[in-house]
C-alpha cells in the first residue's frame, strides 16, 4: 500500500504550482540575434488553452519592471481627442473574453532554413506558438472616443521596454478585430506578455501584438520601424519585399507523436493527436497520412472550433511496427490549406523564415523511434 494512502497529505499553498513530478514539463529557452526565445513544450500540451507559466516569448529587450499605478496609454496624433489612460480608469469600460492563438513570426525557423531535418522535440523545432484567454477592452472602445482625422490609416504601437520596440498598424483592423489585453487566462498579464497591458490582434504575427504597450500613434503613413522594415520583412523568391505580411497562415502540427518520442511497445492501437490554426479563421477540416503522403484520412476536430484557436484533432492509428512518415494538413474556413515544404521554399527567397506553415512530417522507426524529417 503506497504511502499517500496511510498518511495524511501535505499542505496546499497561496499559488498553486505543478505537480513536482511534473518539473521536466518546461519553455526551453534560445538565445538568437541578441534576443531570447521561451518556446511551449507543445508535446506535452493535450487541451486548446497553454497554461501562462509555458507560453512562449520573445524578449527583443529584456522584460521591464513597471509599476502598474505610474504606467499610462497614450491615444495621440491625428486626433481630435487625445487620451491619457490610467490601469484605474481603463477599469471603468467594458471588456471581453476571447481564447485566441499567438505565434511568433519565426516559428519552426529550423524548418525552414536548416538544409537537413533537424532532430529536435516539437517544442524546440515549432513551440513559439501558443493559445490563450484572452480578456481586455475592444480597441474601437478607445478609438472611437479619441475620434481619429479623417487622413488618419495607420496607428503606430510603441512598448514601453528599453528599445522602445514599435510596429506600424492598419487603423481598420486595430478597429475591428484589436483588444487592449489585460487579463490572459482568468489573471493579470505575466510580465513576459506584457504586464500591465499588450496589445492583442487575433492572428496576427506574434511581434505585431505589441506587449507593455503605453502609446498608439495615429498618423497617415506607416513609421517603417526597425522591425517591421528589417527581420519582419518578407523577401519572395524574385527578391521582391512582402511588406506588412501580419496575418499567420493555416497551420497544423503532429504533437502525438512527435519529435524524439517512442512509439508503445509492443505495436498496436495508437491515437494521433495534434492542433491546428489559422490567422484567417476557423478550421475546418485536418488531414492526416501516415505513409508520407501518398494517402490521407479526414481526422476528427474536437469541439469546441473556435475563430483564430488552436483546434485540437485526433486519428486512431493502428501501428504495425513498420516505419512510417505522419503528416497533418489544415484547412481554414477560407479554404486555405498547408503547403508542402517544397512549395513553402519556392515561394521565398532561400534565407527567408517567417509565417513558415508548411506541412511538418514525422517518421516513425520500426523500433518506434519518432524524428523531425523532410518529406
Amino acid at each position: 500500500m503506497p504511502d499517500h494512502l496511510r498518511t495524511p497529505g501535505g499542505a496546499d499553498v497561496p499559488y498553486g504550482q505543478p505537480a513536482q513530478h511534473e518539473a521536466a514539463v518546461i519553455r526551453t529557452e534560445a538565445r538568437e540575434a541578441g534576443f531570447s526565445v521561451w518556446r511551449t513544450p507543445l508535446q506535452h500540451q493535450r487541451g486548446i488553452i497553454t497554461p501562462s507559466g509555458l507560453h512562449f516569448a520573445v524578449h527583443h529587450n529584456g522584460i521591464p519592471d513597471i509599476d502598474p499605478a505610474r504606467h499610462q496609454l497614450f491615444l495621440n496624433g491625428l486626433v481630435e481627442q487625445p487620451l491619457r489612460l490610467s490601469w484605474d480608469r481603463l477599469q471603468r469600460y467594458p471588456m471581453v473574453s476571447r481564447v485566441h492563438f499567438l505565434e511568433c513570426a519565426g516559428n519552426s525557423a529550423a524548418n525552414a532554413l536548416s538544409p537537413f531535418a533537424m532532430d529536435l522535440p516539437l517544442g524546440q523545432l515549432a513551440g513559439e506558438v501558443s493559445s490563450s484567454e484572452w480578456t481586455g477592452i475592444p480597441l474601437s472602445l478607445l478609438i472611437n472616443e479619441a475620434q481619429p482625422k479623417p487622413n488618419a490609416k495607420w496607428v503606430i504601437a510603441e512598448g514601453a521596454d528599453a528599445g522602445s520596440h514599435a510596429r506600424s498598424l492598419p487603423l481598420q483592423e486595430l478597429h475591428k478585430h484589436g483588444i487592449l489585453a489585460l487579463f490572459q487566462n482568468g489573471e493579470r498579464l505575466r510580465p513576459s506578455q506584457g504586464y500591465p497591458m499588450r496589445l492583442f490582434v487575433p492572428g496576427w504575427e506574434g511581434n505585431a501584438n505589441v506587449k507593455w504597450l503605453h502609446r498608439l500613434e495615429f498618423s497617415d503613413v506607416p513609421a517603417h520601424t526597425k522591425d517591421e522594415s528589417g527581420l519582419y520583412t518578407q523577401v519572395l523568391a524574385d527578391g521582391r519585399i512582402q511588406r506588412f505580411a501580419l496575418t499567420m497562415e493555416v497551420k497544423s502540427l503532429i504533437t502525438r507523436p512527435s519529435g524524439q518520442q517512442n512509439m508503445p511497445t509492443p505495436h498496436g492501437f495508437f491515437e494521433i493527436e495534434g492542433f491546428a490554426w489559422s490567422g484567417r479563421g476557423r478550421i475546418v477540416r485536418v488531414d492526416v497520412s501516415v505513409d508520407g503522403g501518398r494517402t490521407w484520412a479526414a481526422a476528427h476536430l474536437d469541439s469546441p472550433v473556435l475563430d483564430r484557436s488552436f483546434t485540437r484533432f485526433s486519428l486512431p492509428w493502428q501501428w504495425q511496427g513498420k516505419k512510417s512518415v505522419l503528416m497533418s494538413r489544415a484547412t481554414d474556413e477560407h479554404g486555405h490549406t498547408q503547403p508542402t515544404r517544397g512549395v513553402w521554399k519556392s515561394r521565398y527567397a532561400a534565407h527567408s523564415f517567417n509565417h513558415y506553415n508548411a506541412i511538418q512530417s514525422w517518421s516513425v522507426s520500426r523500433d518506434g523511434r519518432v524524428e523531425n524529417t523532410y518529406a
